[in-house]
């Protein structure tokens, strides 16, 4: 469970690693000469939609429209769905990107670091304006959202693999590799190193479980009594939501369908969260153990993992970690001799896309569509993947569900509250000495979180992320714990030199690049309202916009599609409240001012005419009249 060296990471990290495989290649005569052992492999299900559209634009560098069109031949799908489907996630493309893809993560921690600035040097230097791809094909820079490496950014992916710790040394290194076009596999393996920067540990991170132990617990004990000491652990999703485990695998195991399923839910694309890429590093075992006690006790037969795109170097040690427990056999058929135990679990790939991270919107990914959010009721214990039982729970979920099978229910939950048991995960980033992971029991306080990770002068923390809470210095006695503040895990720290109505319009931003578009509400209201903190950032602001924004997240609140609309207005609305002096020194005006100005948009014109009289001027030619 230790970290790997640079060279065993640079190892692991390229087996999957893109595009440069076709770049070495001689050309090929058709695109089935590519896809068709890709279609093989995937049994030509549509179902598989998603990951074979990964592998083909792997090998081709993008998705080609005469691949569409095989595709489409193939898999008896109309063009449009694979179109759809390919235009939906962000790290997919429908036409040439380049040779290198270059994705600076934008999450706010990011920008406090300075990745703004190393960007634009990077722009500089290899002549390519961001969002666009060099004139000669070679590259396309660009950003991203947060790419889970909140504790050791600046980052960005190269052909979707991270490298942190970017600084103007590091960027003018990569610059250089690039322009001698050196593939990305050849280059130092210390820009690959990924820690894992766990800094407190408790049961779960301190634990050293023999794999297999926690099946043989459930083995010894029996189904029905392993989900008795689940329910009395009154462990709770992990994720957010918060639901009990138990009661989720009970609906879940007594739900009529021919066949059950187990869903690992590892796209943590919350910003500031990273504690599942350090779980599914380290501790893959005993999240697998999870999922397969899950299986058991549900009747399934089949799981999946499903991985965030930009976790995507994780995949070949997580293979290694699947085959090796078949090896032992904890996955396969007669699990530990036991006839009739069978369970196995396969990997499937995010590609880019944050809404894909609410459970209905992963089963959709996963069934190689779009990840647009499903009508509930029905909830997925009942009607999951393929409209059959489906149990869905996060990494850490599943990790302390092992803990649980060898310890038993009374053991976790006689830690942490009266009313939240056993411990949480939090991911620790932004202004302190000590980034990384800090596991406590629950009822921990928000102070001693800040005091053991080294925080000083501390304005706010912002709890779960973009969609959580913001926490003023006054709130810092408050508690971790579903009674007072639920988290998924994210803690983003802000010292006061900090501007928080950056923070907020960083947050605004993000939901607006990651809603799904599905529904009217999220899809115009998070524009309307990035423009609006735009137009405050401008100096257009006025306390009509204050009004405006009130009004957007009523609308928002009550009917938006999901949870992303629900919440998109929490930054701002938090930070109005509780630091309105950062709003308030962007009001420039009285009255309502419109955001674009139009006597500004004129200065170009202006400046070719070498004329600024008055009357080339709005305001002063009106003011003559």
């Amino acid at each position: 469970m230790g970290v790997e060296s640079p060279a065993q990471q640079k190892n692991r990290f390229f087996q999957f690693a893109t595009i440069e495989s076709l770049l070495m290649a001689s050309p090929i005569d058709t695109h089935a000469e590519y896809l068709d052992p890709i279609l093989g492999r995937h049994r030509h299900n549509a179902n598989d939609l998603l990951q074979i559209l990964i592998a083909a634009q792997d090998h081709y560098g993008y998705i080609h429209s005469d691949a569409i069109d095989h595709l489409s031949e193939q898999l008896k799908l109309p063009r449009s769905k694979i179109e759809g489907v390919s235009g939906f996630y962000s790290f997919l493309h429908l036409q040439a990107n380049g040779e290198y893809r270059v994705l600076f993560s934008d999450n706010i921690t990011d920008r406090m670091l300075g990745n703004m600035d190393l960007m634009q040097s990077m722009c500089s230097q290899l002549w390519v304006e961001p969002g666009k791809v060099s004139e000669d094909g070679l590259l396309s820079i660009n950003t991203t959202s947060c790419t889970g490496l909140c504790d050791q950014g600046p980052a960005l992916l190269v052909n979707n693999i991270a490298i942190n710790r970017l600084t103007r040394e590091r960027v003018n290194a990569i610059c250089e590799l690039i322009r001698e076009r050196v593939p990305v596999s050849a280059w130092p393996a210390m820009f690959f190193a990924i820690e894992d920067n766990i800094r407190r540990r408790d049961i779960l991170l301190d634990s050293h479980t023999k794999p297999g132990s926690a099946l043989a617990a459930l083995l010894q004990r029996g189904t029905r009594a392993t989900l008795h000491e689940i329910r009395i652990s009154a462990l709770r999703g992990r994720g957010g939501a918060g639901f009990s485990t138990g009661l989720k695998w009970e609906f879940c195991r007594d739900a009529r369908g021919e066949q059950h399923y187990v869903v690992c839910n590892a796209d943590e694309g919350e910003p500031g969260t990273f504690k599942d890429r350090v779980l599914l590093n380290g501790y893959a075992d005993m999240v697998f153990e999870g999922m397969t006690l899950c299986a058991r006790i549900i009747g399934a037969d089949r799981g999946f993992l499903y991985l965030r795109g930009e976790y995507r170097y994780l995949l070949e040690h997580l293979q290694a970690v699947l085959q090796h427990r078949r090896q032992q056999n904890l996955l396969g058929n007669n699990i530990l001799g036991h006839a009739g135990f069978n369970f196995d679990i396969e990997i499937h790939l995010g590609a880019g896309a944050y809404i894909c991270g609410e459970e209905s919107a992963l089963i959709e990914s996963l069934e190689g569509k779009r990840g647009t959010p499903r009508n509930r009721p029905p909830f997925p214990v009942t009607h999951g993947y393929l409209d059959q039982p489906t149990v869905v729970n996060n990494v850490e979920t599943f990790a302390a569900a092992s803990l649980i099978a060898l310890h038993g229910g009374a053991w976790y939950a006689g830690i942490g509250t009266d009313t939240s048991h056993g411990t949480k995960i939090l991911s620790v980033s932004g202004d302190c000495e000590r980034p990384g992971l800090y596991e406590y029991p629950f009822g921990v306080t928000v102070a001693q979180v800040l005091a053991d990770c080294g925080a000083h002068d501390t304005q706010a923390v912002q709890v779960s992320g973009a969609s959580g809470v913001c926490i003023a210095a006054d709130e810092f006695n408050r508690r971790i714990a579903f009674d007072d503040i639920p988290t998924a895990g994210a803690f983003m720290v802000f010292d006061q030199s900090r501007d928080m109505f950056e923070v907020a319009r960083n947050f605004v931003h993000f939901f607006a690049h990651e809603s799904c578009g599905f529904c009217t509400p999220c899809r115009v209201g998070t524009s309307l309202l990035s423009n609006m903190m735009d137009k405050l950032a401008e100096g257009h602001g006025s306390p009509y916009d204050f009004a405006e924004i009130k009004k957007l997240n009523a609308l928002l609140q009550s009917t938006s599609h999901c949870g992303l609309g629900h919440s998109a207005c929490n930054p701002v609305l938090d930070t109005i409240a509780k630091f309105r002096p950062a709003y308030d020194k962007r009001l420039a005006q009285k009255d309502f001012v419109p955001a674009f100005d139009l006597d500004r948009a004129l200065s170009q014109a202006r400046q070719m005419t070498g004329r600024d009289d008055t009357g080339a001027h709005l305001e002063r030619s009106h003011e003559s009249e």
